[in-house]
């Protein structure tokens, strides 16, 4: 229990800082924000964690190098492709990774050896999660005038796909990094202590993110009180403090249930867009909100078999 409960601060403060580092970011380009948000953090684990240095080992290097891989393709691929198309799109298709995980998961070469394959509950949350999704980040799609009112309706109901663009599928991307990345840590956080686990991924996509960055943008920075303030609570909150927490939780929790409480996200960043700027939740959204907890709930309240813990395997 106490594994989910941090899982969703986790969550939360990742879908409350949406309103934070947005306005950060009209002060710095997106990658060179990522970039310096990074930096800082390890420098924080670096020092919070500074006795685990003594302990880590050549397998621990590899470990933080694959898992920091994936994690700085995710945040690359999202926001390149955020430059490239809306952000209701980009949050809607990085979604998809409660769909990737458990689909990833069913297959052998990359599930953990003692984790068992996703069940019937699995699909059909991360499916409820993943209609949420749309529901709450895709704007509905429209109707002919001359449709009934019960035909309106449904429309209502249906996301608008009428465009695909380049952003698109470099958000696509991002959705597969991050999924890959979720599956990673399943692989490794029962094996790696997560004090150097999540010192390791950090420092290692920073280190990646540092060789992209001319790749993807002219970097720049432009230092205010409101920038400083976005990158000291998104290096030490949403990155220090979150990748520890996961790298722990990941060692006791199945991927599709972290990937499963990751849909939170986008419910967490209405409520503080509500509570900060006034947005107020239509019914469409809202329908989408109830679903990705129907969703949650029909994974962790479901009968399942007993599967061995990290540390019983």
């Amino acid at each position: 229990m106490r594994a989910y409960l941090l899982m969703i601060f986790v969550v939360a403060v990742w879908g409350s800082t949406f309103v934070l580092v947005k306005g950060a970011l009209t002060d710095a380009t997106p990658a060179a924000f990522n970039l310096a948000r990074m930096a800082l953090a390890f420098v924080l684990l670096a020092v919070a964690y500074h006795r685990a240095w003594r302990g880590i080992r050549w397998q621990h290097v590899s470990a933080g190098a694959i898992v920091g891989f994936f994690l700085a393709a995710g945040y690359q691929f999202q926001t390149t492709g955020l430059a490239r198309t809306t952000p209701s799109k980009s949050a809607f298709i990085t979604g998809l990774v409660v769909v990737l995980v458990p689909l990833f998961s069913a297959i052998p070469q990359l599930r953990p050896p003692e984790v068992h394959a996703p069940r019937w509950n699995a699909y059909t949350g991360a499916a409820l999660g993943f209609a949420g999704i749309v529901l709450l980040t895709t704007p509905a799609h429209p109707h002919p005038s001359s449709a009934s009112s019960l035909a309106q309706s449904a429309f209502a109901l249906l996301p608008d796909f009428s465009s695909i663009c380049a952003g698109d599928l470099l958000t696509l991307g991002c959705a597969v990094g991050f999924a890959l990345h979720c599956i990673a840590l399943s692989h490794w956080s029962p094996r790696v202590p997560f004090q150097p686990l999540a010192l390791l991924q950090i420092g290692f996509c920073t280190l990646y993110m540092a060789i992209s960055l001319p790749l993807i943008e002219h970097p720049q920075l432009h230092w205010t009180m409101r920038l400083s303030v976005a990158l000291m609570i998104a290096a030490a909150l949403a990155t220090a403090a979150a990748f520890s927490i996961q790298s722990w939780a990941q060692s006791v929790l199945p991927s599709t249930h972290i990937a499963l409480l990751l849909t939170l996200e986008p419910v967490f960043a209405w409520i503080t867009s509500f509570l900060f700027t006034g947005e107020r939740l239509g019914l469409r959204p809202t329908a989408g909100a109830l679903l990705i907890l129907s969703g949650i709930a029909l994974t962790e309240l479901a009968p399942q078999p007993h599967v061995p813990s990290a540390h019983e395997a």
